[in-house]
């Protein structure tokens, strides 16, 4: 290893950004590189602030303190007419991915940030990893991260028979203007993390930041999640075929769904929505889609380069453990390399073992709430 060990992260969103605070913090030089302009879109959406990301944030010396986020003091669950079936009280807050994606990336040097650069594979020599992007250009460090998501380019050259497979059922998102809604509803929801559990379908929402971080009662947004179950093979098809007639296996973004897949949505809406949660979905302006994915790699480490996230694994959102699971991954990893053993392997070989042990666990977790919340037992 170099007297200053250097990391190549590839891909720039959460994951990536999250690997190169932590090895960072440690003293590592970090260099990230991402394919598209920027790693985050603008339709993330929000984001439960769960205790592994506060700890990374600490750890990276970002004061969570600071981040933008809304507090939710009840978990309220209604039922189809609106009533109020019960309320625990269960404190935590909120904040949106494209806060913390900004509070990340605020906190690494610029120069360090490589945008609209895509990696085609690596190959090791010795304990040195040399990636190679598509421009031709190649860059050579002591560790190479994939932290590039669900379609990791890294994961399909270390394990190229591993992909994301469908659970069985999709999640509608948006996010309204808190201003929007009526009244009685932002009184009846003010505070609460909502819930209503229907016949293989869950709706729940949140308050997150506004679109400007702003915090205030008005100000703010309601963060909607509609889960709902669409057949594999030509439904899927159809419902993640853009207005433009491209067909993406995972998701679209807001604008790209098709008017009569809106139009579904909203009279599916008026049918089974308890009204405080369906005038959230008729008042977004554009719904997006995503397809729940399941995935399992066997391991995380090939000499060399490994694998952080959601490159590893995809942990179904009901966990809200996706964020979490690559703070933990980052904070470990770095947590052991700064104790800077003889052999770094060594470092490199414990971290796989209690990731692997970890996002085993929470797939697990996640794919057995889904299933009982879907009714996919008789999909």
């Amino acid at each position: 290893m170099t007297a200053t060990p250097r990391a190549l992260v590839i891909g720039g969103s959460l994951g990536g950004l999250l690997a190169a605070a932590m090895l960072r913090a440690v003293g590592w030089e970090v260099d990230v590189f991402e394919r598209s302009a920027d790693g985050q879109g603008k339709h993330g959406g929000g984001l439960v602030l769960q205790p592994d990301v506060l700890m990374a944030l600490r750890f990276a010396q970002l004061d969570p303190d600071r981040l933008p986020s809304v507090p939710s003091d009840d978990r309220l669950y209604l039922d189809r007419g609106d009533r109020i079936l019960q309320r625990s009280h269960m404190p935590q807050a909120q904040t949106s991915c494209e806060i913390l994606y900004r509070a990340l990336r605020g906190g690494l040097p610029q120069a360090r940030l490589h945008a609209r650069r895509t990696f085609v594979r690596y190959e090791q020599e010795g304990q040195r990893v040399t990636a190679h992007f598509a421009d031709g250009a190649s860059e050579t460090a002591d560790l190479l991260i994939g932290a590039d998501g669900a379609r990791s380019t890294v994961r399909r050259q270390m394990q190229p028979d591993v992909a994301p497979r469908y659970a069985g059922y999709v999640a509608w998102r948006g996010a309204v203007p808190e201003a929007l809604l009526p009244q009685a509803t932002r009184e009846k929801l003010d505070r609460a993390f909502v819930f209503q559990q229907g016949d293989s379908h869950l709706l729940l929402a949140y308050l997150v930041p506004g679109q400007d971080e702003s915090v205030e009662a008005g100000e703010r947004r309601w963060n909607w999640i509609w889960y709902r179950r669409v057949g594999q093979g030509a439904p899927l098809t159809a419902l993640l075929t853009s207005r433009d007639g491209r067909t993406d296996p995972a998701s679209l973004p807001p604008g790209a769904v098709r008017p009569e897949h809106l139009t579904g949505l909203l009279g599916d809406a008026r049918q089974l929505a308890a009204p405080s949660l369906r005038v959230l979905i008729e008042t977004t302006k554009a719904p997006y889609v995503q397809a729940i994915m399941d995935m399992e790699a066997p391991k995380m480490l090939d000499g060399r380069v490994l694998l952080c996230g959601d490159a590893a694994f995809l942990p179904r959102p009901h966990t809200a453990g996706s964020t979490s699971k690559a703070a933990a991954d980052a904070l470990t990893l770095a947590m052991l390399l700064s104790q800077r053993q003889a052999v770094p392997d060594v470092g490199l070989a414990q971290w796989e073992q209690l990731r692997l042990t970890a996002g085993q666990g929470m797939v697990m977790a996640g794919a057995e709430m889904g299933d009982r919340i879907m009714g996919l037992s008789c999909f």
